[in-house]
């Protein structure tokens, strides 16, 4: 099937690692270009040229941290200069956290609302004249189950992500006549490095059972009994930027395995 993203330019933070990375090379796979944004530059510039090796399609690098004004006016730029515009963001970038709401300080609900709120902000308005002047173009958020059916030990995260999801229905309302169209995607489990570094982490006292620990995990909470590979979450997000998805507009879509429980 063509998805009609041949030739598209399409910016991804987060891109030089996990879903980010997986989103980059399953829309270098569709023949578009690519712009990979992390905070380590060299990481991001490696991922580009194998991206760029394996597809025949152009790959770029560029360092940023999204989290700060510095950052994504230093991303916007790059890619007008680059490449005239952009007309795919994917705002990937993001973290977990773990606190409780009564011992977090003030300076950690900053820090993850500059990284999942505020940058997604930015670049929609640095972005979206650029896609605008290009006849239109796609928003991706990719917040978290958690915006909906939140884990107990990251309120921070939670409450980050759940302003993500509206931040990205209020957007899409706004920029719906200039031919942008903006949604949101909430993963369940995916098998990334994080997960993998937090199991080892659990673990290293117990035996090492890391594998069996994220086996554990995927147990209780996803009636599918796995986490999903980050090329499965990225194949949804490549559809989302396909024209074959052109009446799907301000939604948030969950691709989670069955773990959410609600309506």
């Amino acid at each position: 099937m063509d998805l009609g993203l041949k030739g598209k330019v399409a910016v991804i933070t987060g891109g030089s690692v996990g879903i980010g990375l997986a989103i980059a090379e399953g829309l270098a796979a569709e023949g578009a270009e690519v712009v990979l944004a992390a905070r380590h530059g060299e990481r991001a510039e490696n991922e580009a040229r194998r991206i760029s090796d394996r597809f025949g399609t152009r790959a770029i690098g560029v360092a940023a941290d999204v989290a700060t004004v510095e950052g994504t006016a230093a991303l916007v730029g790059a890619v007008a200069e680059e490449f005239g515009g952009a007309d795919i963001l994917v705002n990937n970038a993001g973290t977990g956290s773990n606190e409780t709401v009564m011992e977090a300080p003030d300076e950690k609900w900053q820090q993850y609302w500059d990284l999942h709120v505020m940058a997604a902000v930015r670049l929609a308005r640095g972005f979206a004249p650029q896609m605008k002047a290009r006849g239109g173009g796609v928003i991706l958020h990719n917040a978290s189950i958690c915006a909906v059916q939140p884990l107990w030990y990251e309120p921070i995260y939670n409450v980050t992500k759940s302003a993500l999801m509206m931040f990205s229905k209020c957007l899409a309302t706004e920029l719906v006549t200039d031919n942008i169209r903006v949604n949101c995607v909430n993963p369940g489990l995916v098998l990334t490095p994080d997960w993998q570094k937090t199991a080892k982490q659990l673990t290293a006292d117990t035996g090492g059972d890391w594998e069996g620990y994220l086996q554990g995990v995927a147990d209780e909470h996803a009636p599918i009994k796995r986490f999903a590979s980050p090329a499965e979450v990225a194949h949804f997000f490549v559809f989302l930027c396909s024209d074959k998805a052109t009446y799907s507009i301000g939604s948030e879509y969950g691709v989670d395995g069955g773990m959410r429980k609600g309506l």
